[in-house]
């Protein structure tokens, strides 16, 4: 399971954590310009635009868990077991097996409303890249500075859906994850009056307690709701620094801990990496499980003209710093 978010400050930001009971060895993977992505509905994109992300790297291609373009687009594949359903293969122009359609779109998109055209009337496809990457169950949150969408493949279609919250987790469907915030409109930042009965003297004995009832459990629609509020009432700050380092603390809000998601066989669901991109530079941060470092790579020091991946293995050991 995991969480993704979309966050304005001085800059846009873009990120996830990556909760999973099993590690792929991903590491950040930049895609310049000239990198050739062959189709399997037998299109070639040769020439697009460059990336950076979270992938794994097989067979000299990149599959991408979150990346963002030179152009400040991102999105980010989400597990969305049960309900993910894709259409079989078919070879047309608007047919793309679900592994491309992070490269598909941030290849040639640069703004929302183009994702928006480049979506209608798109086929996913059930093709999987190969025996030991099978096609997994996702949906997708994409993003620009200006907004965000949800895009879910269903049986009974693609479907498109404008993300006011700029928040993305599992199941359920997005409609009905959204929907459940009315239920949680009561909650505050501020501890409130006392609504319950005025003529008792009930005391306001700690601080936060406008937020009784947030839900702290480790469940996608209560990550939903938890990162969604937590979004909401960050501050941002006077500087990048500080706006990267609000925005993992927004992450840590629905952080999995090793132990409390037990999915059997001893193992356990954990937070791999959190994320987060500014979008307006192109630099790419990340921590990881065993390493709360924040680490950076930068798109743009690279040549965005080259034909091959470049990619940077993840800093996980941790990391102290000492002051003797």
């Amino acid at each position: 399971m995991c969480t993704s978010v979309s966050f304005n400050g001085n800059h846009h930001y873009f990120g996830r954590n990556l909760d999973l009971d099993y590690t792929f060895n991903q590491e950040v993977v930049i895609t310049p310009r000239n990198v050739v992505f062959e189709l399997r509905n037998g299109q070639t994109l040769s020439s697009h635009f460059a990336m950076i992300g979270m992938a794994v790297i097989s067979d000299n291609y990149p599959l991408y868990f979150d990346a963002t373009n030179e152009k400040g687009l991102s999105i980010a594949g989400l597990n969305y077991p049960k309900n993910a359903f894709y259409q079989p293969d078919e070879k047309t122009e608007k047919s793309i097996a679900s592994f491309e359609l992070i490269p598909y779109v941030l290849s040639q998109c640069t703004t929302i409303d183009e994702v928006k055209s480049l979506l209608d009337d798109l086929i996913i496809t059930d093709v999987a890249f190969s025996p030991e990457f099978p096609s997994s169950p996702l949906h997708w949150i994409i993003a620009d500075k200006h907004a965000a969408i949800t895009v879910e493949s269903d049986r009974d279609g693609l479907h498109v859906y404008d993300n006011p919250v700029g928040v993305l987790t599992n199941n359920p469907p997005f409609p009905t994850q959204l929907f459940n915030l009315n239920n949680y409109r009561h909650l505050s930042a501020k501890t409130s009056a006392n609504f319950f009965a005025p003529q008792l003297d009930l005391d306001a004995y700690s601080n936060g307690m406008g937020a009784i009832g947030l839900p702290g459990d480790l469940s996608s629609m209560s990550r939903f709701v938890r990162a969604t509020f937590t979004k909401e009432h960050s501050l941002k700050f006077q500087t990048v620094e500080e706006d990267i380092n609000q925005f993992f603390h927004i992450l840590s809000s629905v952080w999995q801990t090793k132990g409390l998601c037990d999915v059997g066989e001893e193992h356990y669901e954990y937070t791999i990496y959190s994320s987060c991109c500014d979008t307006d530079t192109g630099i790419y941060y990340y921590k990881t499980y065993n390493n709360s470092q924040i680490s950076a790579v930068s798109l743009h020091h690279e040549d965005l003209d080259a034909s091959d991946l470049i990619h940077y293995p993840l800093a996980t050991k941790t990391s102290i710093h000492s002051v003797n």
